[in-house]
């Protein structure tokens, strides 16, 4: 089959003819009809989690058809339209048994722990914990944008922060999570402040229903003071830089809630604990959805209540998404059809 691949960290990514990936005893295999390209790819590249083997093929946000089930797979999902998470835990640990799969012990991750989904087929692991059946409403590119970007900002708002309507969030980072972030918050009610050094990341976020937009700089934090009317309730961090968690923690008011969600290149943030203490602030951090959460944020995208269509690009090809995974995407989220 046709998929990306590189073989060193940080080297060439190639369309290259690879194995097909097998039906193993408890994975389904999917027949892939749109992958996004994401942030995560990049730092998996990179090398940041060298535990990723190589050579390896990325991806990890997908959508698309179960074309075979392995040993111990309901042979149900046999030609039905799915996704899954980025996080696919093991469905025995206790952690799993308790519906929070996303921090599974023994978790496996296309285009980390094995072959991702930039490519013409995918395996998925402990399918039947892991695998989310799509309604006929979701199409399947607005379903590749779910698995990262919309399932890590949607647990990140409502498990974690327990934003409300009427109260003030801000997002520091107007890429993917951060613009998926946006759309959710708006449409829960709650007023959503964007941070961005790009003026067409916050058109953008505007767009999508910020009701304030703040150019990222020194004089950020102070102007969504200013804002929010004192600070806001909730702060999530979708970049990744000491800089912007250090920001968006002295962004909150009293008792407010901070969601670390960007992950961390190089250096690890030093975050202000005393006013964490002295104004009972609550640090998260979040790290995917698990599938037996899926439904509520699918009864959004069905229902229309929330688009992440309305951040989708032209989609590309194979090759054409190999650069964009070095040197990044457009504002928004762009999607590969590997069968272009």
């Amino acid at each position: 089959m046709r998929a990306l691949l590189y073989r060193e960290f940080s080297g060439p990514i190639t369309v290259a003819e690879v194995a097909e990936p097998a039906a193993e005893p408890g994975t389904a295999v999917v027949r892939v009809a749109a992958s996004g390209i994401c942030r995560s790819d990049w730092h998996a590249w990179s090398g940041h989690d060298d535990s990723v083997p190589l050579p390896q093929v990325p991806g990890h946000e997908f959508a698309g058809t179960v074309a075979a089930a392995g040993p111990g797979v309901d042979p149900g999902w046999i030609g039905r339209r799915v996704t899954a998470p980025f996080v696919n835990g093991c469905g025995r640990c206790d952690w799993c048994r308790a519906g929070q799969a996303q921090v599974c012990p023994f978790q496996t991750q296309p285009g980390f722990t094995h072959r991702g989904s930039h490519a013409e087929l995918v395996a998925v692991r402990a399918a039947d914990t892991n695998l989310v059946a799509l309604p006929d409403e979701v199409s399947d590119r607005a379903a590749a944008a779910l698995g990262c970007r919309f399932a890590t900002a949607f647990r990140a708002l409502t498990a974690h922060a327990q934003l409300a309507a009427g109260q003030w969030v801000v997002v520091y980072g107007a890429g993917g999570v951060g613009l998926s972030a946006v759309m959710i918050g708006a449409a829960l009610g709650a007023q959503v402040a964007v941070v961005d050094r790009s003026a067409a990341a916050l058109q953008l976020a505007g767009r999508l229903g910020a009701a304030a937009v703040v150019p990222a700089g020194a004089d950020a934090t102070a102007m969504v003071l200013d804002v929010t009317g004192g600070g806001a309730h909730v702060s999530v961090d979708a970049v990744g830089s000491p800089d912007t968690a250090r920001d968006a923690v002295f962004s909150l008011r009293r008792r407010g809630r901070h969601v670390q969600v960007g992950l961390f290149a190089d250096q690890l943030p030093v975050l202000p604990m005393d006013r964490v203490i002295a104004w009972e602030l609550s640090v998260f951090g979040s790290h995917g959805m698990a599938a037996a959460d899926y439904p509520a944020l699918l009864e959004l995208v069905r229902s229309r209540t929330l688009r992440p269509d309305a951040l989708l690009g032209e989609p590309v090809d194979l090759a054409d998404a190999a650069p964009l995974i070095v040197n990044g995407t457009p504002a928004g989220i762009t999607v590969l059809d590997p069968n272009r």
